[in-house]
């Protein structure tokens, strides 16, 4: 089943971008290729293969929290443009309770 140019245009309108009647046309095949492929993979992985992000398994290298020298607290908040408190002041989020 080919996608048509309204179905992409109502899925850019719920992602809220803005395509062209131009770019309109090219997605729409595009996007059919890449459903037809998702397709073949939904049918070639059965019940007893599982789900997975990546094809083979991932770790993560950490190195050891070690405390280091850095820079005094006067000297990062000398180039601060606000300071309160020796600490950077930012203003307040809307709606943030104190």
């Amino acid at each position: 089943m080919a996608l048509t140019t309204a179905e992409v245009a109502r899925l850019a309108a719920l992602a809220r971008v803005e395509l062209s009647d131009d770019e309109l046309a090219t997605l729409a095949p595009q996007l059919d290729v890449i459903l037809d492929a998702v397709a073949q993979v939904r049918e070639v992985a059965g019940e007893d293969v599982p789900p997975m992000s990546h094809a083979l398994p991932l770790t993560n290298v950490f190195r050891a929290d070690e405390v280091r020298p850095s820079l005094p607290v006067e000297a990062v908040l000398a180039g601060a443009p606000s300071v309160e408190d020796d600490r950077f002041r930012v203003p307040r989020i809307l709606g943030e309770e104190q």
